[in-house]
């Protein structure tokens, strides 16, 4: 037989011939690829590094304490004697057995419905004063802001107790229209209306929200408007107010949860018991009287996600009704 000699494979046509520097054909854009997902990978894991403290105080401060407080409201605990498993007796007691309760509730409600707006109507009058070019405006913002800064404050609660006690500077100003005021802090009748003056003059946050809002209404709108013969009054219903509602709605919501949150200035005002007659009970100072003076922890805990679920409901229902009167521009 005769021997056949094996021809060496023929390449495909169709395989790609190495590179004469021995790399694939393509080995540079592989080595480009491989190089994007390594700084992709390391520009994630600095991320992660410089988000870890954040994600640390989320999980250790605020999740595990807020699952915990959710567990002990359904417990009787109490910080200096046993306590076990009581179910959903603490959120019946503060509905059908605990007056305080009641009047707290009641007390905190009335002070949003009534500050809340008066606050947000006061900075946006206040924010179109400022919007029609006064000079230094720079200076009468950052002085109109510092109450939003102060107003939380022991200091500025300290100041108002004596403003509006029976030998105030509020009671020597009405001395001189012949007026004789008693102790505006100490009437269970006018206590609240001092804490909601309080409130209201913190505007200064929602004023400068406000001032930005109205510099981004275009000038050619009311130009459009004037020569239509608009008046100032129309102007403003027609073109700010509409333009506006965006921001209206944002100060809204902030301003509802700050207030319901309200701690510090009822706690000084009344000297930290709610006096008089439990007129300036905030819903707050409750909690913090079960909590940390009877020690009630588990009470206190369940009046907290009341208080959550309260601020939750509200602010689904302002984000529902939103619809029907907010109005944003690019829709």
């Amino acid at each position: 037989m005769t021997d056949i000699q094996e021809r060496p494979p023929q390449a495909d046509p169709a395989t790609p011939q190495a590179s004469a520097a021995g790399n694939p054909p393509g080995g540079v854009t592989s080595h480009h690829t491989l190089q994007i997902k390594k700084r992709r990978r390391k520009e994630a894991l600095i991320a992660h590094l410089f988000l870890a403290p954040w994600f640390v105080g989320l999980i250790a401060i605020t999740s595990i304490p807020l699952l915990a407080s959710l567990y002990l409201s359904f417990t009787d605990y109490h910080l200096i004697r046993d306590w076990g498993w009581v179910g959903f007796d603490n959120y019946r007691q503060m509905f059908f057995d605990d007056p305080r309760f009641l009047k707290a509730l009641s007390n905190t409600t009335i002070y949003v419905l009534v500050s809340v707006p008066l606050q947000l109507t006061f900075a946006l009058a206040l924010a179109l004063v400022l919007d029609r070019g006064v000079r230094g405006l720079s200076i009468y913002r950052s002085v109109y802001y510092l109450p939003s800064l102060l107003g939380s404050s022991v200091a500025i609660a300290i100041l108002w107790r004596k403003v509006f006690g029976a030998d105030g500077l509020f009671n020597e100003f009405l001395g001189f229209f012949g007026y004789e005021g008693t102790s505006w802090v100490g009437d269970p009748s006018t206590a609240l209306g001092t804490l909601v003056v309080l409130n209201v003059w913190t505007f200064g946050s929602p004023m400068v929200i406000f001032l930005a809002g109205l510099r981004q209404i275009p000038p050619s709108y009311y130009e459009a408007a004037s020569i239509d013969g608009a008046g100032t009054m129309r102007q403003f219903f027609s073109i700010t107010l509409p333009l506006l509602t965006p921001i209206i709605f944002f100060n809204l919501v902030l301003q509802l949860i700050g207030a319901f949150q309200s701690f510090t200035q009822a706690y000084v005002v009344s000297g930290g018991n709610g006096s008089p007659a439990d007129s300036t009970l905030f819903y707050t100072m409750y909690v913090y009287q079960k909590g940390f003076n009877s020690f009630e922890m588990g009470y206190a805990s369940a009046m907290a996600w009341v208080l959550v679920l309260i601020i939750a409901v509200l602010t689904a229902v302002n984000f529902l009704m939103s619809k029907y009167w907010v109005f944003y521009s690019d829709k």
